[in-house]
């Protein structure tokens, strides 16, 4: 099934996604890979604000190209979810709703997920350009000395993504295989 989902968002928003659907995200979306997420939980930490509202945000995991003349930004792919495993969980019981990326995620994101009513939504890895042509301002708002790890806003328009964990419990990487070898008995 197909849904068209505006961000930031809340939970009640969230209720209607069920693994293995698509969504077409348009919105306020941040970028954040791993030495962002570790200067959110530093800041976390010591009782800093953090660069962004948490509170039904949707958190991307890219370190965009830099882009050439005439582009918004280079070449927007996402990159292995995994590594923000660790981090994911504070941000999600602090308001964050959807996170994006690609691969599977650990027992503990997946259990945040369920508690919290987030979700977690795949962007086709190797597509960057196709993100790319879906992101229409883009903007370094926090740490800029990271490079492509800065965090940045991103206005997202039609970002076609797939639900993988939904808050229902569904992991598309568990229900997909067994879909499949249901088909070959």
């Amino acid at each position: 099934m197909e849904h068209r989902l505006t961000v930031p968002c809340t939970a009640q928003d969230l209720k209607s996604l069920h693994a293995g659907d698509t969504v077409l995200l348009s919105g306020r979306v941040y970028t954040a890979r791993d030495q962002a997420h570790k200067r959110l939980m530093q800041a976390l930490d010591s009782g800093e604000a953090l660069p962004f509202d948490l509170n039904g945000s949707a958190i991307y995991y890219v370190g965009p190209t830099p882009e050439r003349p005439g582009q918004v930004i280079g070449s927007a792919g996402p990159t292995t979810a995994g590594r923000m495993d660790s981090y994911s969980p504070r941000l999600l019981k602090l308001g964050n709703l959807v996170m994006i990326g690609k691969g599977k995620r650990n027992a503990e994101v997946k259990q945040t997920v369920l508690e919290t009513g987030a979700v977690y939504l795949a962007a086709l890895g190797g597509a960057g350009a196709l993100m790319a042509r879906c992101i229409k301002s883009c903007r370094v708002i926090a740490w800029e000395d990271l490079g492509c790890e800065a965090v940045r806003l991103l206005e997202v328009e039609d970002m076609p993504l797939t639900v993988v964990l939904d808050s229902h419990g569904g992991d598309l990487y568990e229900l997909g295989p067994r879909a499949y070898l249901s088909t070959q008995k």
